[in-house]
């Protein structure tokens, strides 16, 4: 097959060609996906050396096990659930000092239902993307993604910013569509809470 006809080529079929000892039809595979496979993994692990590490070790764990592809799912879905399983693979060993969590960042509430956190804490949360600088406010944000906890990251990356599908999401990580709503929500409320008090702290 002429480069022309592999740049048009379905995925499954440059699978196929690749199984059959293709090198230029895996290589297809590795251009087509390796930008969006390195953004996901670049905000998994917070960082561009990190990323590059894992993008290397999932494009060489998709090489060995590329003849176990099945075609249950896309061909994307599945080089995601790899580099998302590296990506997190490579956060437990990491040898750093950990930061601190956003847990503390999570609105509050008494036992009637009603938020806990001032008026001008809830006003400055809502509206903290209108308050920051868009640099600063981007910077902030990468921040508070890397200081989620590992499950509520995976699947924040995941649905809001890959934005993938919830069902997508919940088939790459292993559980049911209501846990990453779930663990979704949560993230959005650790977030929403950490740039609130950048806010409070920049008045």
């Amino acid at each position: 097959m002429s480069v022309d006809g592999l740049a048009a080529a379905p995925d499954e079929d440059l699978v196929a060609r690749a199984v059959a000892g293709d090198e230029p039809a895996f290589e297809k595979l590795v251009e087509r996906h390796q930008q969006r496979a390195y953004g996901l993994a670049r905000r998994l692990v917070g960082n561009d050396g990190d990323a590059q590490d894992v993008l290397q070790e999932a494009f060489l764990s998709v090489y060995r096990k590329l003849a176990g592809f099945r075609g249950e799912s896309r061909f994307s879905t599945w080089l995601f659930r790899i580099v998302t399983n590296a990506a997190l693979m490579h956060l437990r060993a990491r040898a750093r000092r950990p930061q601190e969590p956003l847990d503390a960042f999570l609105p509050g509430f008494d036992g009637d239902g009603r938020h806990l956190g001032e008026p001008a804490e809830i006003e400055a949360a809502a509206h903290a993307a209108e308050r920051l600088d868009r640099q600063a406010l981007a910077e902030r944000a990468q921040q508070g993604v890397a200081r989620l906890p590992e499950i509520y990251r995976a699947a924040f990356v995941l649905r809001d910013l890959e934005e993938m599908p919830t069902a997508e999401v919940a088939d790459l990580l292993g559980v049911g569509p209501d846990v990453v709503r779930q663990r979704v929500h949560r993230a959005r409320l650790m977030l929403r809470g950490y740039l609130g008090d950048a806010v409070e702290g920049a008045r």
